[in-house]
């Protein structure tokens, strides 16, 4: 049974998009880029922005930096609000409490937002450790930060009683990096076909679906991806 439960932020306990998809819009203007289907810019909601800017713009390495610089002016006061939590996530986090499990949070969003975002839908206070990435290091992987939220709470020697819970391959990708379990959701903004390809432990479909499985204490690592 786990002891631990890591979270993501975008896509796994909030619904992030709109404020991700219109920053991200906003920045690629500014750059002289046209990108009208806010629903192809998903796939920046989760990844490290940099990552993205480069990966699926093809841009420079120095017009991705201009990029995440914009994409914070307008994030960092509006987007970040356009966002809301998800259906039965703060009745699952308070069950969870309840049963003894030490919950925390691991994003790739600059910590100082992620903390933000949690106050201001009032989650904070279900968390033992909130973990975001450093603004400054903008390389900084899912890893790095779920390295840093272990050393935190005491389970660095103790990675088997740790699970990863998030939506992304990224999520899955920085489990396993950092030698912890992983389980994917579909409710966010990742695939079943990504999260099974990147080797996720279990995929589950609903919030509803997560906490049923959590209670029922039978997460073993090494099991194959299961929907």
């Amino acid at each position: 049974m786990y002891q631990v439960l890591l979270f993501d932020l975008d896509g796994t306990l909030t619904a992030s998009g709109e404020g991700i998809t219109r920053s991200v819009q906003y920045a690629l203007r500014k750059l002289g880029r046209e990108a009208e289907d806010l629903k192809a810019l998903e796939v920046f909601v989760g990844p490290p922005l940099l990552e993205q800017f480069v990966r699926y713009c093809g841009m420079s390495e120095e017009e991705a930096v201009k990029g995440v610089h914009y994409y914070r002016e307008r994030y960092n006061v509006t987007g970040l609000f356009e966002n809301r939590p998800y259906e039965g996530i703060r009745e699952m986090l308070e069950t969870l409490n309840g049963k003894g499990y030490t919950l925390g949070v691991a994003s790739s969003k600059p910590d100082g937002l992620v903390k933000r975002i949690l106050e201001h839908f009032g989650l904070t206070g279900y968390f033992q450790e909130i973990v975001g990435s450093d603004p400054d290091k903008m390389k900084m992987s899912k890893a790095d930060v779920i390295e840093i939220i272990l050393d935190r709470l005491g389970y660095r020697d103790r990675r088997e009683d740790v699970v990863m819970i998030g939506d992304r391959n990224q999520d899955v990708n920085g489990a396993r990096q950092a030698g912890v379990s992983c389980i994917g959701v579909t409710y966010g903004y990742g695939s079943y076909e990504e999260l099974s390809e990147a080797g996720a432990d279990k995929i589950v479909k609903s919030v509803k679906e997560l906490e049923e499985y959590l209670l029922k204490g039978q997460w073993k690592a090494g099991n194959s991806a299961e929907a």
